[in-house]
């Protein structure tokens, strides 16, 4: 009898709003520290390029994004192992854990399979698309390296979803500290040349990411195998056997999220081409409002990622209470989060604009002029991103992602680029419309998604009756 009681006291307790914070906090710290970590690997890149000449940094912005495109798609696998790792520990079920991870990485070996010629063979691809032969050459140089780094870079994904599930965010920091450190050493060495290393300029930019990946995919490897609470699951283990019914999940549930990822990175690249349309300036402005909007993203995209993992838990123990708290609680923080970063930009917009430019040329104060105000509206832009990518965490959590993919294409594309265009070229607004567009695009999907949430959980919760 007192046994009974004390374990309903400890789940009483683990599902109160207090116990709910403190799990988002204690599982969101690290992975939004390991999403911010993830983007200075990136900015490093472009910055030490960008040291070398134009043409190298031209040429390195197009090879990332191509990298970047393929490499995001693939995470929709990878993001896919979460929510069937959450729900099989929610019911305590170590064989379907395993088999989720090993799936995972057959599904992600076959993806980079695919899309190893389109890296390889990328010059004609870019030269289709009108870029200059030195810059599309330069590309292919650099993707011809870093797409060695593809399978290490989502195979270190599928086995971060795994130590994500079991809420043990911290290494997942570490890993991507130990990336960064390692990136940066070697990017500054092999670039230039420096201490006696070879110079290879913006192809040792292409060999650190590749070191970087790699380093970050042994060292999460070996905790898995080294921990005992880990290495019980087993997950390397008859590795070469294949799970056709779990590749098959694994595959159905994460086409959609490769989608919905995708829709929203074209958007963002829609939206650069609708600013190039009207004028040098106001592409640089956009730019910068842009790379601020990035970094404050990264915060939300850590919490999505909580999201999907306590929803997942709750959701596979059938605690319906859990599941509504646990989406609650995540959103909660998100909100307070988004609220904070949106009076920072609000107030000092001149000065986190400055911080991107040289003000000693000529036209660096017509692009702050024309950045500020975008600034702005990014503070707003924070709070309805925030919102719509945990909302997509908190589907994923319930293994919902067909329906939420549609009502992010529509909320993207027949509604924010729509309302971006029209505000910005019939209505007059320039920037600013483009801006108020995205706002209005990524108000729907919050909306869209959260209520979806909710219903769900409402109808799950009336089936239990």
């Amino acid at each position: 009898m007192s046994s009974s009681l004390n374990t309903v006291a400890i789940e009483n307790r683990e599902n109160s709003w207090a116990g709910h914070l403190r799990a988002t906090f204690a599982l969101g710290i690290p992975l939004v520290g390991a999403q911010l970590a993830q983007m200075a690997i990136h900015t490093t890149d472009v910055i030490l390029v960008g040291w070398l000449g134009t043409t190298e940094l031209a040429s390195v912005v197009i090879a990332t994004q191509v990298f970047f495109i393929v490499f995001i798609f693939g995470t929709g696998f990878t993001s896919a192992v979460i929510p069937l790792v959450a729900q099989a520990l929610g019911h305590n079920d170590k064989v379907g854990v395993r088999r989720a991870v090993r799936m995972g990485l057959w599904v992600v070996i076959a993806y980079c399979a695919l899309m190893a010629p389109i890296l390889w063979f990328s010059e004609p691809i870019l030269l289709a698309l009108g870029q200059a032969p030195d810059v599309a050459a330069n590309a292919q140089g650099y993707l011809r390296i870093a797409q060695w780094g593809m399978f290490p870079a989502l195979g270190l994904f599928a086995i971060r979803s795994f130590v994500t599930g079991l809420e043990k965010g911290s290494i997942v920091l570490y890993v991507t500290l130990g990336m960064f450190a390692m990136n940066f050493v070697v990017a500054y060495l092999t670039i230039f040349g420096h201490f006696g290393a070879p110079r290879l300029g913006i192809h040792g930019a292409a060999f650190a990411a590749v070191c970087a990946n790699l380093t970050g995919f042994i060292i999460i490897i070996a905790y898995v195998q080294m921990h005992e609470a880990t290495r019980a699951y087993e997950i390397f283990v008859r590795f070469w056997r294949p799970d056709w019914p779990i590749i098959r999940e694994v595959f159905v549930l994460g086409l959609p999220i490769s989608f919905t990822i995708l829709a929203e990175t074209s958007l963002f690249a829609a939206a650069s081409l609708l600013m190039g349309m009207i004028g040098k300036l106001e592409l640089a402005a956009h730019g910068i409002a842009l790379q601020l909007a990035s970094i404050a993203f990264m915060i939300p995209l850590g919490l999505a990622q909580v999201a999907t993992v306590r929803v997942g838990l709750a959701n596979g123990r059938g605690d319906d209470l859990g599941v509504k708290r646990a989406g609650i609680a995540v959103l909660v923080v998100s909100v307070v989060f988004a609220i904070v970063g949106s009076v920072l930009y609000a107030a000092f917009p001149y000065f986190w604009g400055g911080l991107f430019l040289d003000t000693t040329q000529h036209d660096a104060a017509a692009v702050l002029a024309l950045a500020a105000p975008l600034i702005v509206i990014a503070g707003a832009f924070q709070l309805v991103d925030g919102l719509q990518a945990v909302g997509a965490g908190l589907l994923r959590g319930l293994k919902d992602t067909k329906i939420p993919m549609i009502l992010a294409l529509i909320a993207y594309w027949p509604i924010g680029f729509v309302c971006a265009y029209v505000l910005a070229f019939p209505l007059g607004l320039g920037g600013k419309g483009v801006w108020f567009g995205f706002v209005l695009g990524l108000a729907a999907a919050a909306i869209f998604l959260c209520v979806r949430f909710w219903m769900l959980v409402k109808s799950q919760k009336e089936m239990t009756r």
